[in-house]
C-alpha cells in the first residue's frame, strides 16, 4: 500500500501575526500526499497554492495547524532540522529564467546540492542527472544561458532530482513555456515519476495541465479547498461552480471549440447571477 509521505492538516497561514487582524491567506487547508503520487493544486492567481508550497518548505509562517513529513511535524521546526529536511523535499520553481545562476556552470549548479550533503562522487551523479533529463553528457561544461527555456527547466528538474528526494513540489514549472515544450516537461515529469517513485505536489492556475500529470486534484478559492477528488472527476466533472468556471477558462487547441467553451461559460455566468427583483 502506498505511504503517506507528506500531511497537511488544518493550515493556516496568516501574515501580520496571529491576531485575527492579521491577513489570512490560507484558511483551514488539509491535504495528504502518497509516494509516487501526483496531487495538484490549482487555482487562480491568489489563491494560496504558492503560499501552501512555501509554507511545506519552511519559507512561509504556519500560523495554525500542522505539516508533517513521514510522521514528523516539520513547521516550525529550527534551521538545523529544516535542513535535512531539505534533502527529501525538493523544489522546481517557475521561472526556468531565473531559478538557475547565470554565473555557474551547468555542473557547478547540479553538484552544489550534493556537496552541501557531504557527496564524493558528485561529478558521476551530474551525468547520470543529464541522461535522466534527456540532455547531453557535456551539458555541465556550459551556462544556463546556452539553454532554452525547456532546457533550463530540464536542468531544474536534474537539480531537484539531485539528492534523490521523497517529493518534490512543482510549483508552475511549465507556465513560462510554449505548449509543445510544457508537453515535452510534463512527459518528462511522469517518466521520472515512474523510473524512481517520487511523489509531486503540483501546483498550476490550469486545470487542463494538471488532468494531463494528477492522480488527484485540489481546487484552492480564497485560501481553502473547495474540491478534491480523482483528477479525472474534478477536470471532467466537477462539482463546485468555481472548479466549473476553471474548466471553462482552460485553452483548448481547437478554435471551434475554444468558442464553444467560451459561449458555455457566459451561459454558466449568466446563470449563477441572482434573478432581477420585479415590482409588484
Amino acid at each position: 500500500m502506498a505511504e503517506t509521505v507528506l500531511k497537511v492538516e488544518d493550515l493556516v497561514v496568516r501574515y501580520g501575526g496571529r491576531r485575527a487582524t492579521g491577513a489570512t491567506v490560507i484558511d483551514g487547508v488539509s491535504f495528504d500526499l502518497n509516494t509516487g503520487e501526483t496531487l495538484s493544486l490549482v487555482g487562480e492567481s491568489g489563491s494560496g497554492k504558492t503560499t501552501i508550497g512555501r509554507a511545506i518548505l519552511g519559507l512561509a509562517p504556519v500560523t495554525e495547524g500542522s505539516i508533517s513529513f513521514r510522521g514528523e511535524t516539520i513547521s516550525n521546526i529550527p534551521r538545523a532540522r529544516r535542513r535535512r529536511v531539505a534533502r527529501d523535499i525538493q523544489v522546481v520553481f517557475q521561472d526556468p529564467y531565473s531559478s538557475l545562476n547565470p554565473s555557474m556552470s551547468i555542473e557547478d549548479i547540479l553538484v552544489e546540492p550534493l556537496l552541501a550533503t557531504g557527496s564524493r562522487d558528485g561529478r558521476t551523479r551530474v551525468r547520470e542527472l543529464l541522461d535522466a533529463v534527456g540532455l547531453p553528457a557535456d551539458s555541465g561544461r556550459r551556462s544556463p544561458r546556452e539553454f532554452s527555456g525547456g532546457q533550463r527547466q530540464r536542468i531544474a528538474i536534474a537539480r531537484a532530482l539531485a539528492l534523490d528526494p521523497t517529493v518534490i513540489i512543482c510549483d508552475e514549472p511549465t507556465s513560462a513555456l510554449d505548449v509543445t515544450t510544457q508537453a515535452r516537461v510534463l512527459t518528462l515529469l511522469k517518466d521520472l515519476q515512474r523510473e524512481t517513485g517520487v511523489a509531486y505536489l503540483f501546483i498550476s492556475h490550469d486545470l487542463g495541465v494538471v488532468n494531463e500529470v494528477s492522480d488527484r486534484i485540489a481546487v484552492l478559492h480564497q485560501g481553502r479547498i473547495v474540491e478534491i477528488g480523482k483528477a479525472t472527476d474534478v477536470a471532467t466533472a466537477p462539482e463546485h461552480p468555481y472548479t466549473r468556471r476553471l474548466q471553462m477558462a482552460a485553452p483548448v487547441a481547437d478554435p471551434k471549440k475554444q468558442r464553444l467553451r467560451r459561449a458555455k461559460r457566459l451561459e454558466a455566468m449568466a446563470a449563477e447571477l441572482p434573478a432581477p427583483k420585479v415590482d409588484s
